[in-house]
């Protein structure tokens, strides 16, 4: 993929997987979850604090993520890895603007007002791209 074509399939609201390293003697954690991303920026996760994932990612100090389209005639994927540059609290307008982004606005609103409790105290990650991972099988289908 271009340059371009990579920020911009990342940019789409794709399901990510996240990793990070684990454990001594552990595999990488491997989850799928919800991420922002826009073009030439950071990648922003959203989660409740106090979980493996987010000790993990705050000892290893970066993870990687990989989004992408598992059909039999289109087959994409982008992964990006890079170090945490920021964890912070999240705002409430900050979980309707993901939720929006996977459900649409009608229904982030019903869900952000559902988990209004159990989400209140939700951490932002922010991660900066270092290394991307492209592929776009379609190209080599075409002969292109």
């Amino acid at each position: 993929m271009t340059l371009e074509e990579r920020d911009a399939f990342l940019a789409e609201p794709h399901v990510g997987v996240l990793s990070v390293t684990a454990e001594a003697g552990r595999a990488p954690l491997t989850v799928p979850i919800w991420y922002e991303y826009q073009p030439g920026r950071l990648v922003k996760v959203i989660t409740a604090p106090g979980l493996r994932k987010v000790r993990l990612i705050e000892e290893a100090g970066r993870f990687a993520l990989c989004a992408q389209v598992a059909e039999v005639d289109d087959y994409r994927y982008v992964s990006v890895e890079g170090p945490v540059t920021g964890i912070e609290p999240t705002s409430k307008q900050e979980r309707f603007d993901l939720a929006a982004r996977y459900m649409g606005p009608d229904r982030a609103t019903d869900y952000i007002n559902a988990t209004e409790e159990t989400a209140a105290g939700y951490i932002t990650i922010h991660m900066r791209p270092e290394w991307w991972h492209t592929f776009d099988f379609r190209v080599t289908r075409d002969g292109r």
